[in-house]
């Protein structure tokens, strides 16, 4: 037996788990502090809860707390319920298990619902409270685990800027976040419309939910009502099994509907529907269910035209727009630039385990002078290829060689050398207007992210024409 546990002795000798125990009864403190240091805790005692506290702030003076609290549940001047409530105010509060004689363990189950983590029933057992300590530890680490865990990934969502329309943004997700109403976010394509919708779910109520985007523009018309609502076995050809749908994945999170403007008009009443009376019907299924969401939704379209144009419903519109976030494109948060340099190397540099890149005074001008039609998404890419290419420092001439093979980044006024398909350097007017036309066409395709179809929609031109273009300009 001692060399079974001679390892884990080893291990808690060098950082000892400590545990508290709170009774007034000297004998239970006395038994529970010596089958607690033969297991190689450090315990200790208090015969109250005024007592046990006194000794945590005294403690905490010294930065030390324990990890679990063993506590009776009827004591003098501050009983196991009050003592269990005081614990639970404090940041990373330890685990609790309740000690209860026979006429108190309704008072004990009670304290479970308000936070303990376990009861134990007098007279005690040995190892039904070993059990039930290492249980509670166990609970508790995997509880701080998954704390830091959150924390990790809501700063990977942070918003990153320090310009005044990033502050502006900043203070009003800030007040957003507090409420449980509907938000419409609006921005251009790779302005980071999921960051902001992200990061507003981490600063929410529901943060501790889940998180579910759903890409609107990416989903089959006939398959758009079963991916946000699910279906049952059986209820069309190829529905094998029950599938959950977006909407019930969410349930105690946060829905996020991206592209909401890209959503077809039948799927548009039922989503509507599902929102006004938090209750939705799986495909094939008869009985609705309550889900409880936040949502969130976002498009770079602008919805009031296709109110107007009758492609989107007035109600749903009103619905999601009951608070409005713009995301700043680029181009108007420029100072941002530096900032956004240093996060983005730094980011592909975690993911391939080298160093991050520096980008010498001169690429960094010319990085601050491009106007970014593809907004922050086209800047994280740029640095990336850049870090892959760039044989030390990034240099401005390793910027240009990527530039030159990609989408035309025109420069702005103001702004360093442009580039050489920049239709201000053309000398005649007509070498103006044939870069113009290329240009614009070349931003409004990046805008619609290649999307040839929604591109022409935008524009208000036919298909074929636009195919034209594009052909002539070589930009297929």
């Amino acid at each position: 037996m001692e060399k079974e546990r001679s390892v884990t002795d080893g291990e808690r000798a060098k950082t000892p788990t400590i545990v508290m125990v709170v009774d007034d009864d000297a004998d239970i403190c006395v038994a529970l502090e010596m089958i607690l240091r033969y297991e190689g805790f450090e315990v200790w005692t208090a015969p109250n809860g005024k007592q046990a506290l006194a000794r945590l702030e005294k403690e905490q003076a010294l930065g030390r707390r324990p990890e679990l609290i063993l506590t009776d549940v009827k004591m003098p001047e501050l009983d196991g319920l009050a003592l269990l409530e005081k614990v639970r105010e404090r940041p990373d509060p330890p685990a609790v298990v309740m000690i209860s004689g026979h006429g108190d363990v309704a008072t004990a189950v009670d304290a479970v619902r308000r936070g303990a983590q376990d009861f134990l029933e007098k007279p005690l057992d040995q190892n039904r409270v070993l059990v039930a300590l290492q249980n509670a530890l166990r609970q508790t680490k995997l509880a701080r685990e998954n704390r830091v865990l959150r924390r990790q990934l809501s700063g990977r969502w942070e918003l990153r800027g320090k310009s005044e329309p990033m502050r502006r943004l900043k203070a009003e997700l800030a007040r957003v976040a507090a409420s449980d109403a509907p938000v419409l976010i609006t921005g251009e394509n790779g302005t980071g419309k999921e960051v902001v919708a992200r990061a507003l779910h981490f600063a929410s109520a529901v943060s501790a939910g889940p998180f579910v985007p759903v890409n609107c523009a990416a989903i089959p018309s006939e398959l758009i009502e079963s991916e946000l609502f699910g279906h049952e076995k059986g209820s069309f050809t190829g529905a094998h099994e029950r599938r959950i749908g977006h909407f019930e994945a969410a349930s105690g999170g946060t829905l996020f509907l991206d592209e909401i403007g890209d959503m077809p008009l039948a799927a548009q009443a039922k989503v509507l529907r599902a929102l006004e009376t938090r209750e939705v019907t799986r495909v094939g299924g008869s009985k609705p269910f309550v889900v409880e969401i936040r949502v969130v939704a976002a498009t770079n379209a602008d919805l009031n035209q296709a109110v107007k144009d009758k492609t989107f419903r007035m109600d749903l519109f009103y619905r999601l727009n009951v608070v409005p976030l713009r995301v700043p494109p680029l181009r108007e948060r420029l100072d941002d630039v530096p900032l956004l340099c240093e996060h983005f190397l730094a980011e592909v540099a975690a993911r391939t385990g080298r160093r991050p890149r520096e980008l010498e005074p001169e690429a960094l001008a010319l990085l601050r002078g491009l106007a970014y039609p593809g907004n922050v998404r086209q800047l994280r890419n740029l640095l990336e290829a850049a870090s892959v290419l760039a044989e030390g420092t990034i240099t401005r001439a390793d910027l240009e060689r990527i530039l030159e093979n990609g989408p035309g980044l025109s420069t702005l006024q103001g702004g360093v050398a442009a580039r050489a398909d920049d239709p201000f350097t053309a000398s005649t007017f007509e070498e103006f207007k044939e870069r113009s036309e290329a240009l614009f066409f070349r931003l409004k395709l990046a805008e619609n992210e290649g999307n040839v179809k929604r591109t022409a929609e935008r524009l208000d031109m036919q298909r074929s024409h636009l195919y034209k273009k594009l052909e002539r300009f070589n930009l297929k």
